[in-house]
């Protein structure tokens, strides 16, 4: 499984950090908000570096569908209800504003990534009033939307919001032009964070300004984001012999589909699920099925999947990482729109760092505590947790490994002991531990990607216990 993007651009290798340094800021993680930040840090005077545990962009950033909106779902109707007006229109504003940010970075530096300005519908099959309210509450935040029931998709809707003068673009080629004068050090894992000082595998990083941009923060205590976040995996099929759209598509139901265009291909998304929670697999066939409804004679050319985190009331957090830790930020919770929100934590934080007092602060400030917005998926949370840890301890699966088949993985009884285990094609069985090394609840097998999967924070790991995905940062024992 590779992304499009991947399959298409390649990365001048950056060193590793070697030795003790000192700096102004440091940015953890180098995909697209950290890279983000770091330029606009540079555009203001301050120069960072960034650390990278593997490469530039070899994160989620490489797996986005690359969409640039404020077209975030059904999101201003909502906004509105759980955080008034006013709050509502910074959001609004600031998406809006991210998208003319990354035009005008382009087009200074002239870079060639597919950047096309084009509208984004969000469509529906059944529920035609949630559609208006939608459209309704984002002209109330002067986004220039619209109702309308035509759409070039290869099935008719009910309606859809039409937002205009939107983007899309080619990620990796716009971060190989704005990294090119950055200071990146690759396969440099930081392993802590304490007193100004990170530790990393191979050198101590003394920072004035420590920003973590790692996607989903590895850091425990403080913030305690591990209980007010969750992650989330979506699929994606690029495919061609195609026609082409007029715009970028998503549906308001969790059950639909996405879909844009990139060259003469469409990148068909869907089947989304909480990460550590896909136990029947078949996710990427449902797209080829519903790519053999839509285009019986489409082609496939490559399939991936990307992992999202989601806060309790479904806005990111960005700004001051915890109360107690003056100079030190975080970006994360981006909900699917990584893009946008990229760029708005680059605004924001590179404000903050600067001593500029930038107005969508208050919104986005990770402590927010919005009661109407939050309690109920903040008890959802804590249930997920629980279970999780519930099941590393107490419950002892009944499945024998005589009973796993070949490509499958399971969870058995060993001995009183709970052992994953993955059988390859050719019957070889890869025997690992069920317990997650963050905070210790059991995995669960996707037998979409062949990793064992958290559902309490989405951690990820593939069938020989390697890491894949924080905020876990140690592979899981061989059994």
């Amino acid at each position: 499984m590779e992304s499009i993007w991947r399959k298409e651009c390649e990365f001048e290798k950056r060193e590793q950090l070697t030795k003790d340094i000192k700096v102004e800021v440091a940015i953890i993680g180098a995909g697209m908000a950290g890279i983000l930040t770091a330029y606009l840090l540079k555009e203001k005077g301050i120069n960072s570096i960034i650390l990278e545990a593997n490469e530039i962009a070899s994160g989620q950033t490489q797996n986005t569908t690359a969409k640039i909106t404020s077209q975030h779902g059904v999101t201003y109707d909502k906004l509105i209800t759980h955080f008034g007006k006013e709050k509502a229109l910074f959001y609004a504003a600031a998406n809006e504003q991210a998208i003319g940010m990354y035009e005008s970075i382009i087009q200074s530096k002239q870079i060639s990534c597919h950047f096309e300005k084009l509208p984004s519908y969000l469509y529906t099959l059944t529920d035609v009033e949630k559609i208006q309210k939608e459209v309704d509450a984002a002209r109330s935040l002067a986004i220039d939307a619209e109702f309308t029931t035509y759409t070039t998709l290869p099935f008719e809707v009910k309606g859809a919001a039409r937002f205009h003068n939107q983007a899309m673009f080619h990620p990796l080629e716009f971060l190989q032009e704005v990294a090119k004068d950055l200071t990146i050090y690759e396969h440099t894992m930081v392993r802590d964070v304490k007193d100004q000082i990170i530790t990393t595998d191979h050198g101590r990083v003394k920072a004035n300004h420590i920003v973590v941009a790692c996607h989903y923060p590895f850091i425990n205590v403080p913030g305690y984001y591990f209980a007010r976040m969750h992650q989330e995996r979506s699929y994606v099929l690029c495919i061609n012999n195609t026609p082409k759209l007029d715009g970028m598509y998503k549906d308001e139901s969790d059950e639909g589909y996405s879909f844009r265009n990139y060259e003469d291909m469409i990148l068909l998304g869907g089947g989304g699920h909480r990460t550590g929670e896909n136990p029947y697999g078949g996710k990427y066939e449902k797209l080829r099925r519903a790519a053999k409804e839509f285009y019986p004679e489409f082609k496939e050319v490559c399939y991936w999947s990307a992992q999202d985190c989601k806060t309790i009331d479904s806005v990111p957090y960005i700004g001051a990482f915890s109360a107690s830790t003056p100079n030190m930020y975080v970006a994360t919770g981006f909900k699917k729109w990584g893009m946008t929100h990229s760029m708005v934590s680059a605004m924001i934080l590179s404000d903050m760092i600067a001593g500029v007092k930038n107005s969508y602060e208050e919104l986005y400030t990770p402590q927010r505590f919005m009661v109407t917005a939050s309690v109920k998926s903040l008890l959802d949370e804590s249930k997920h947790a629980a279970t999780g840890i519930l099941l590393e301890k107490f419950k002892l699966p009944d499945t024998k490994l005589s009973e796993v088949k070949i490509g499958q993985g399971a969870v058995i009884d060993h001995d009183g002991e709970k052992i994953g285990v993955y059988k390859d094609p050719d019957g070889k069985v890869y025997a690992v531990s069920t317990k997650c090394t963050h905070l210790g609840c059991q995995l669960d097998f996707n037998p979409d990607e062949l990793s064992w999967d958290c559902p309490c924070h989405g951690s990820r790991f593939d069938y020989t216990g390697k890491l894949i995905n924080n905020p876990a940062l140690e592979n899981i024992e061989h059994a």
